[in-house]
């Protein structure tokens, strides 16, 4: 009978990639209004899972809705006006 060992150490050291870098840090924080818009879009829907929307959640996920799409234009503004040479 043949034995099947795994060749790695069982304990798995410490990796540096595990750790995101500064430029995904740095791509998080910009795309947090976004992230957060989304979140409350979200939340306005998900209140709406039990219960029939009012007048009140229409005009709640309306603003969410516009406030993601402005974090939207803004997130891409942002991102054309860093592009090298005047490329948008």
């Amino acid at each position: 009978m043949k034995h099947i060992v795994a060749l790695h150490d069982a304990d798995t050291p410490w990796s540096d990639g595990l750790e995101p870098s500064d430029a995904e840090l740095d791509a998080i924080e910009r795309e947090m209004p976004l992230i957060l818009a989304e979140v409350d879009l979200l939340d306005a829907l998900i209140s709406l899972l039990d219960r029939p929307a009012s007048e009140f959640d229409a005009r709640r996920i309306r603003r969410a809705c516009n406030r993601v799409l402005a974090a939207r234009t803004s997130l891409t503004n942002q991102a054309a006006a860093s592009m090298p040479g005047g490329a948008a």
